[in-house]
Formats: structure tokens, C-alpha cells, sequence
């Protein structure tokens, strides 16, 4: 399946062509306009806006904008109510993010190269680390320095460095960082991490509105005696398989809101033994089992490959200190809608009002796949919508993968008459 280009990538028909062929629709009642608009995902709402001046008003209105937010934060407890991130190491010059829309299925191209130019060299190599709100992150790997993108004011800068010094790409491991817009909606945020530094677990912290940074040494846990906070953050300072150090920040911690530390266990052996990845994210943990079997592509026993035989999410039970709890398993015939075989995978974990996220990535023969699970809390629901191909995926150099629930909520300012963009604003 093909990714739909954004506006700007083609250019539109003039405004008098696009109010001819509009005509009709322009002819229907406001509410039910807003009924059809809200329909739409973000960029196509932007190629409306782009194409259609006669719509840009509604759309850019504080009644529609408010409706469209609260239609995006309601649209169900699955992958419809984020965005699936990627993306593909390819030059400055052509970088680009996939974005999979879960309402419509469909595959979205945001172009970011014009924004990116300035603050990286060409030749500089990219890997995408996180996205929050209209924020997306970047580790350069020949300079060993962050570079923020921010879609709403088309403009990338580079963050000074950590108190840690300049650091290549793998440096950053995905289970001990987290990118928040804060406030919500807004383009400034926080950008946190968890370390072992000489084996004692540090957090580091970044806001955009100092331009700062903070370190804080963490405090041991004395039993799982603390709440844990709806706005605190669980982050991942080292792991081994089931073994890791959960960093704790947030209300109810240390003295002045020091970070607390701790090393959960999985109950019995859960955790522990045969062919299992363990993914981290947000408090949570997804255990995933799987099982070698013959490769049907091959007829010998040296191309064996796995497939997955189950998937367990394991949580904190609201405590800070505590060991992990089983909260749910997907159900077998769930998993057998994507049981297809793999050499290597990895996966990505988040949570966000209440659902869990859960995207695994594998690779078999050059060929990567992705399977995009969600667990509602309250409704003790698991979902999973297949993704589709866009046909970018045979020989994919994939250089970094987000989830992001706060993306549908991004609502770029409207360009003044006078202003053209090549590239779209998202």
C-alpha cells in the first residue's frame, strides 16, 4: 500500500477551481460539514485547508478545532487513537516520517527535510528518538547531539548537550527516555532520560522553555509504600531480559520530588526462561513468548525461524517499589491473527489515559512487519489492527519508531495569504 503525500508535496489547484468543485459541500449545513470534516485525518484536513479557502475558516476555527480534539481523544481505547511513527534513514535531503492513521487505515508521508536543513549538514546521519505533541526528536550520530523538529513552526535547533556529553545514537536506548509536550498542546516540553552512571541510576532532565538541563540522583525505593502519580514518569535506567532498574519521577517521590529507584521482580518465573522478549514502557512491561518452528521458505533446519506464542502485560498495581503484576494476556486467537514467522524483533511500550500500547517489529528474509496491539484498562480489552504495507518495507532501513497519541491533537497556526510553504506543516 502506497503513503498518501501531505499538502505541498503536489502542487494544489487554485482556490477558484477548488471552490468550483466544492460547490455542493459548501451548499451543506455547517453541522453537518463539521460531521464530515471530523472524519478526516490531521493532513488531510491540512490539504483541505491548502485547497479549499472557502473551507480554511471552519477549519481553522476555535469551535471546530475543539470539536475535532475532543472527536480525536474519543475515538476508542485502540491504535485509532494514535499515530504509528517510522522512520527510514535516507539523507537529509529526503527525510521523511511515516505516520500510520488508525481511523483510516491508511499510510501518511510527513516530510521534515526543509525543516531538518538548517541545523543538520548534510550527510549527517538521523535516528528518530521520540514524538510528543508537535514535537519530534532526533539523535545525530556524526555530531553526537539531539536536534528537536517542531512541526507547528516548521523549525528544527540543536539541544546543548547532556550532562553527560555528546552522545552517538547508541547511546540512547528506547526503554529509559521519554519526550512530553507540556504543557499538552503546547510546543514546549520536557525531555527526560534514566542512566546507570558508575552503577548508580540518574535522571536527566531537558525543558525547552530554559533550554536547560537537570540531574538528579535517584533514591532507593523503600518497598512499594509509594503511589505512584498520574503524571509521573517510569523510566528504564538498564535491563537484561526480565532484570531491570525502574527510575521513578513524579509526585509522592523523594524529598524536593527526587527520583526513586527500584529492581521489580516477575512473579514465580514468568519472566525467566525459554525464548522471551521483554519490552518497557511507561510503568508497564509486555513479555513475549515464542516458539522456534521450520521456516516454510526453506527445507532445512538450519533456516528456522520463530513465531509468537503468547503476549503478558505486566504492571505496578499504582505503587512505586513493588514487583510486576500481571495485569493481562492477549487471548490466543488475537495472537494467531499475527502469528507469522521472524528471525529478530523488537518492540516499543507506552501508555497514555489509561491504554497501552504495545508495537512489536520483526524482521524475516529482509522484510519487516508490524503488529500494533492496545490493552483499555477500564474496559479490560485487548485490540490489534493489522498495518499495512506501504511498499517501503523490503529492505527497510528503519532508523527509529514512535507512538504518539497527541499528534491527532497538533493544529499547525494557519499560514497568512501572503505566505506559501513547500512542504506540509505535518
Amino acid at each position: 500500500m502506497a503513503d498518501h503525500p501531505l499538502a505541498g508535496e503536489h502542487h494544489p489547484s487554485p482556490a477558484s477551481s477548488a471552490a468550483t468543485a466544492l460547490g455542493p459541500l459548501l451548499l451543506l449545513p455547517s453541522e453537518l460539514l463539521h460531521e464530515i470534516l471530523i472524519r478526516l485525518a490531521v493532513p488531510e484536513l491540512l490539504r483541505v485547508r491548502s485547497v479549499a479557502r472557502p473551507l480554511s475558516s471552519l477549519i481553522s476555527s476555535p469551535d471546530f478545532r475543539r470539536l475535532y480534539h475532543l472527536s480525536s481523544a474519543s475515538s476508542g481505547p485502540g491504535p485509532a487513537a494514535a499515530w504509528l511513527l517510522l522512520f527510514k534513514k535516507l539523507p537529509p535531503r529526503d527525510a521523511a516520517i511515516r505516520g500510520f492513521h488508525g481511523p483510516s487505515g491508511r499510510w501518511f508521508r510527513i516530510p521534515v527535510s526543509a525543516i531538518l536543513a538548517p541545523a543538520v549538514p548534510p550527510g549527517e546521519d538521523l535516528y528518530f528518538l521520540a514524538a510528543s505533541g508537535s514535537s519530534f526528536l532526533f539523535a545525530a550520530n556524526g555530531r553526537r547531539e539531539l536536534v528537536v523538529v517542531d512541526l507547528t513552526a516548521r523549525a528544527a535547533r540543536r539541544l546543548p548537550p547532556s550532562p553527560l556529553g555528546p552522545r552517538g545514537t547508541s547511546s540512547w536506548r528506547r526503554f529509559g527516555l521519554k519526550l512530553v509536550a507540556d504543557p499538552p498542546g503546547s510546543s514546549r516540553f520536557r525531555f527526560l532520560f534514566a542512566e546507570l552512571v558508575n552503577n548508580t541510576p540518574f535522571l536527566f532532565e531537558y525543558r525547552s522553555e530554559t533550554d536547560t538541563w537537570r540531574q538528579s540522583e535517584a533514591a532507593l525505593a523503600e518497598g512499594a509504600t509509594t503511589p505512584a502519580s498520574p503524571d509521573g514518569t517510569f523510566l528504564c535506567a538498564a535491563h537484561a531480559g526480565p532484570d531491570c532498574v525502574m527510575v521513578y519521577s513524579g509526585p509522592g517521590a523523594a524529598g524536593d520530588d527526587a527520583p526513586l529507584f527500584f529492581r521489580p521482580r516477575f512473579p514465580n518465573a514468568a519472566g525467566h526462561g525459554g525464548d522471551r522478549l521483554h519490552v518497557y514502557g511507561d510503568g508497564c512491561a509486555a513479555v513475549v513468548r515464542s516458539a522456534a518452528v521450520d521456516d516454510p521458505a526453506t527445507t532445512s533446519r538450519v533456516g528456522r525461524v520463530k513465531v509468537v506464542a503468547g503476549v503478558e502485560l505486566y504492571g505496578f498495581g499504582g505503587a512505586v517499589g513493588g514487583d510486576w503484576e500481571l495485569v493481562a494476556a492477549v487471548p490466543g486467537e488475537l495472537v494467531e491473527g499475527f502469528r507469522k514467522p521472524y528471525a529478530v524483533m523488537t518492540g516499543l511500550l507506552a501508555e497514555r489515559e489509561g491504554v497501552v500500547r504495545l508495537v512489536l517489529i520483526s524482521n524475516c528474509r529482509g522484510a519487516w512487519d508490524l503488529v500494533w496491539l492496545s490493552y483499555d484498562r477500564a474496559r479490560r480489552e485487548w485490540r490489534w489492527v493489522p498495518v499495512p504495507d506501504w511498499g517501503g518495507s523490503k529492505g527497510l532501513n528503519m532508523a527509529g519508531i514512535a507512538v504518539s497519541s497527541t499528534f491527532s491533537r497538533l493544529w499547525p497556526a494557519p499560514s497568512s495569504p501572503s505566505t506559501t510553504s513547500s512542504s506540509s506543516h505535518q
